[in-house]
């Protein structure tokens, strides 16, 4: 194989490399911020539930509340009843008591119903509290674990980095001016093979010639269509 192809075929590696590294590198905070945005969510539903439940509490509590205060004045008002000089004035504190009996039943049944309602926001506070304990801990393992391999990462791109430089700087000024102009037309596939007769780039058939130049591998070819160098790279033969 022409020394060339070589070259550019380890540049490709390397590039390919540092584009796959780069693309984690970047992937990885989105998939963390992802997590804790979801997380974020979790948590604004409970405190939500939380003060729901809350309400629900100082709703009950104030309704037991009127209701003590009301039989209180029940409790004034018959006294009151016993005491009454006039039909009128005997008449008025029953209606008052009637009056106060009905909104202490109101109460009660409005205590009753937030009493129901509690139930399943309890319920939902609970569950919704262990689930996000398990999911914290999850998160915090997956950032650290996204973390130590954002390092890993960083550390290879920086060797992969180097290893092109070290490449580029040995290498004839004029391949790598081929390689980086490839590179800007079809990306990190510079190189490519034959398959059949044809490019795997381009998908186009390659004249006979060409395919004959190709295996003297005494030159760096280019193809004819796309512009790729072309490796040639014969199958092997079973054995047996």
């Amino acid at each position: 194989m022409h020394q060339d192809l070589v070259t550019a075929s380890q540049l490709q590696v390397l590039d390919q490399r540092i584009i796959a590294l780069e693309k984690e590198i970047a992937t990885l905070p989105k998939h963390i911020a992802e997590i804790e945005k979801q997380l974020d969510g979790h948590i604004r539903r409970l405190e939500a539930d939380k003060a729901s439940l809350a309400a629900n509490v100082r709703d009950r509590k104030k309704l037991e509340g009127d209701v003590e205060l009301a039989r209180q004045k029940v409790s004034k008002l018959r006294d009151q009843t016993m005491s009454a000089k006039t039909n009128e004035q005997y008449k008025a504190f029953q209606h008052e008591i009637d009056f106060l009996d009905k909104e202490m039943r109101n109460n009660d049944d409005r205590t009753l119903d937030l009493m129901t309602a509690a139930e399943p926001l309890e319920a939902a506070v609970k569950k919704a509290e262990a689930e996000l304990k398990i999911e914290k801990q999850q998160v915090d393992s997956d950032r650290k674990k996204a973390q130590a391999r954002t390092a890993d990462d960083q550390r290879m791109l920086a060797e992969a980095r180097a290893a092109r430089a070290e490449i580029v700087a040995a290498a004839p000024p004029a391949l790598i001016r081929i390689y980086e102009n490839l590179k800007k037309r079809w990306g990190p596939t510079v190189v490519t093979e034959i398959e059949d007769g044809l490019c795997r780039g381009c998908k186009l058939s390659l004249r006979p010639q060409f395919l004959q130049d190709l295996r003297l591998g005494t030159a760096l070819l280019q193809c004819e269509n796309c512009g790729r160098l072309i490796l040639y790279n014969p199958p092997v033969a079973p054995l047996g």
